[in-house]
């Protein structure tokens, strides 16, 4: 679907046609301004909330729309003529700069950003929102945090940041010109994910470790924690330390993701071998997520959907004995079966297994549903996502770029998600990425040769 208004006044965009209903979730990020002169009207709510209303009623009409589940379908329908218009809230705190910084560095998102009902889509609450924004200020007028969430049915990260630089652009061409009737948007906004079914291979068959069976009363849609608290860890890559690392993945014949990926999985795996020696024969997991429009050669620019994972598991024991070169090859060669082929068959595979679980659910019987093995609680889980391509610090509405934007700290193990520090986006010679690690709390990172030089300097929030 692109940007085109429908011509009817009931349009409807399916997210059964790809892995979209598994993303029964949302997302937050905590995206901080810094106003050094303490101006006044800087980020004014009126023109944001009216900026985000005129986004998503013009360019992004599902986010103004209303799940709807039917039959084996779910579907978000919406209207030319009436809008699920996102909440919009607003807060003063009196606090300062730095103490509201220290609250975005520490995710505080019970603070800073919207809470959010469950994102488990059901016939009986049509009414969740797609999109949420909460704009805290200080009385001091020093800084402004904006936290959001989003459903994640509708967009992966980059198509969320592109929605996020569309709404600033947006807000910031509205605050220099006032309304107009259309706007100049950086990206296209778009839905869906093409047609794939010419890409079916008969002749080959894939299994597809990276999704799970579970009993019903285990399937909640959402993370799930494991046995023990899960904390986080955040990991600094200096720009010495990628150059190091960018020759190492030349060497070994893998990228620099894949070899970033090898040392948390390898890392991790040991530290926690050594930690607990019985864990040996369990499994140890790694996951990557994988944005298939490069796997087709679509653009970003003409579709939006949640992202695939593909995966490799052996036990902990064996991933302690290999070399990181060999954990290296397994990485990449786990990212390169996500084909075109191996998209059809996962997707195939959701559709006939969602179509049992509604069957079953139709009969009142209990039976297993399918999952995102990642969540699922085992010895060791590794999995990585990376965001230092996204446009982040460029969401710019006509105040200046972001001082800080933080991801949050999602309480699920193994979690490790690569993300840009201002100076890298802006390509500072100094430009350092993070890597932000949830993991169990005796699990200590600083123990593995692989990743203690990553643990030693602490980031901080810094102007870029």
């Amino acid at each position: 679907m692109t940007a085109d208004a429908p011509k009817s006044s009931e349009f409807r965009y399916s997210i059964t046609n790809d892995v979209s209903f598994l993303y029964q979730v949302y997302c937050s990020y905590i995206i901080l301004y810094k106003n050094s002169n303490c101006e006044k009207g800087f980020l004014p709510p009126d023109l944001l909330k009216r900026s985000l209303n005129i986004l998503v009623r013009k360019y992004y009409h599902p986010v103004a729309g209303w799940f709807q589940s039917r039959g084996d379908d779910i579907d978000v329908v919406f209207y030319t003529d009436k809008f699920n218009d996102p909440p919009f809230s607003t807060q003063t705190l009196d606090m300062d700069c730095a103490t509201l910084s220290r609250h975005v560095s520490e995710s505080n998102i019970e603070l800073l950003v919207p809470k959010a009902p469950s994102g488990v889509i059901k016939p009986e609450s049509p009414d969740i929102p797609m999109f949420l924004a909460q704009a805290t200020y200080l009385e001091s007028n020093e800084a402004v945090a904006l936290g959001v969430n989003y459903h994640h049915s509708l967009m992966d990260g980059c198509a969320f940041w592109m929605f996020m630089n569309n709404w600033a652009s947006l807000c910031k061409q509205l605050h220099a010109q006032g309304d107009r009737t259309e706007f100049d948007l950086p990206y296209p906004p778009t839905f869906g994910f093409p047609d794939i079914s010419h890409l079916r291979d008969p002749s080959k068959t894939f299994a597809h470790p990276e999704y799970a069976l579970v009993s019903p009363d285990k399937c909640f849609k959402e993370f799930q924690p494991g046995t023990h608290k899960t904390v986080e860890t955040v990991l600094n890559i200096s720009a010495a330390q990628q150059v190091k690392i960018r020759q190492q993945a030349k060497e070994f014949g893998v990228s620099f993701i894949e070899m970033v990926s090898a040392m948390l999985w390898k890392g991790s795996n040991d530290v926690r071998f050594q930690a607990r020696p019985e864990i040996g024969p369990g499994p140890s997991l790694y996951t990557c997520t994988v944005n298939p429009r490069s796997r087709l050669g679509v653009s970003s620019n003409l579709c939006a959907s949640p992202v695939i994972n593909t995966s490799c598991e052996l036990t902990v024991a064996q991933v302690a004995e290999l070399d990181l070169r060999s954990v290296a090859h397994l990485v990449r060669d786990s990212i390169n079966k996500c084909t075109g082929e191996y998209l059809f068959s996962s997707f195939s595979y959701l559709h006939a297994q969602r179509k049992k679980e509604l069957e079953n659910e139709r009969a009142g019987r209990q039976d297993q549903k399918v999952m995102l093995v990642y969540v699922c609680a085992m010895p060791v889980k590794c999995t990585v996502s990376v965001s230092r391509t996204f446009p982040i610090y460029q969401t710019d509405f006509g105040f200046g770029a972001p001082e800080y934007v933080r991801p949050p700290f999602l309480p699920f193990d193994g979690c490790m998600r690569v993300w840009p520090t201002p100076q890298y986006t802006c390509g500072g010679s100094d430009a350092a990425l993070e890597v932000y690690v949830s993991q169990p709390d005796y699990v200590d990172l600083s123990l593995s040769p692989l990743l203690r030089p990553l643990t030693e300097k602490e980031p901080v929030i810094t102007p870029h």
